[in-house]
């Protein structure tokens, strides 16, 4: 049974997550303070997921997703966003989130979002039979997940995985935000075209050697972007 990581201070939301997240199959770990999120995750190393509140009555969301990635875990994390705040979800995407989840929410929506990501996170049969992808100064290994620059190991999110390795299967075509969508999140993802974007700018800061003037993830303008080493 996998364990997912609950982190609200609003006990009736909290209550109501926890219940739908049984009701699927998984395990739970409640905490409602940012200090609390943080223990459990020591204790309780086999987390898969986390759900993370931003407004928390201690540490923000956000400083707990950060903390999580400077352990250089992979867990799948999911922001739970207030309704209409555009910036949170930048935020948390940012910060190292891989998806967010905008309250109020359904039930069902929670679980396909937490179904949808844990499905991305898992290891394929063809990337277990795969080994390594060469492209100028990096090499990615896909049977353990990791992007070597100049043989210098950088720190990337599942998701950050998944899109240097389309890109880099794919080298010199150029890809809507739509595909990249579809490959990376899943054609069932129901998030916005802006998600791309994010997470394009995030991985641009660990791999390009000036982000704002990359050299090897390139805009493709007014379309997508495309591997262009």
């Amino acid at each position: 049974m996998k364990k997912i990581l609950v982190l609200e201070d609003e006990s009736n939301i909290r209550s109501f997550v926890v219940i739908n997240l049984r009701r699927s199959g998984f395990e739970p770990i409640e905490a409602a303070s940012g200090e609390e999120a943080l223990e459990k995750l020591k204790v309780n190393p086999d987390i898969c997921l986390a759900l993370l509140d931003v407004m928390l009555p201690d540490i923000d969301g956000f400083e707990v997703c950060r903390r999580i990635r400077a352990s250089g875990s992979k867990m799948g994390i999911i922001m739970l966003t207030a309704k209409n705040q555009e910036i949170d979800k930048v935020t948390g995407l940012m910060t190292g989130a891989d998806d967010y989840v905008t309250k109020p929410f359904s039930p069902a929506e929670l679980t396909a979002r937490v179904d949808a990501l844990i499905r991305r996170l898992g290891v394929d049969e063809d990337e277990k039979n795969a080994s390594e992808l060469v492209s100028g100064p990096f090499l990615l290994n896909t049977r353990n997940r990791t992007l070597e620059k100049d043989g210098q190991r950088l720190k990337l999110t599942q998701i950050e995985y998944l899109l240097i390795k389309l890109f880099m299967e794919n080298p010199g075509k150029a890809m809507s935000r739509e595909d990249i969508l579809s490959a990376v999140w899943g054609s069932d993802f129901t998030g916005e075209l802006k998600t791309v974007d994010v997470n394009i700018r995030r991985l641009r800061i660990k791999i390009e050697d000036d982000p704002t003037e990359p050299e090897y993830l390139t805009t493709v303008w007014g379309y997508g972007y495309k591997w262009g080493y």
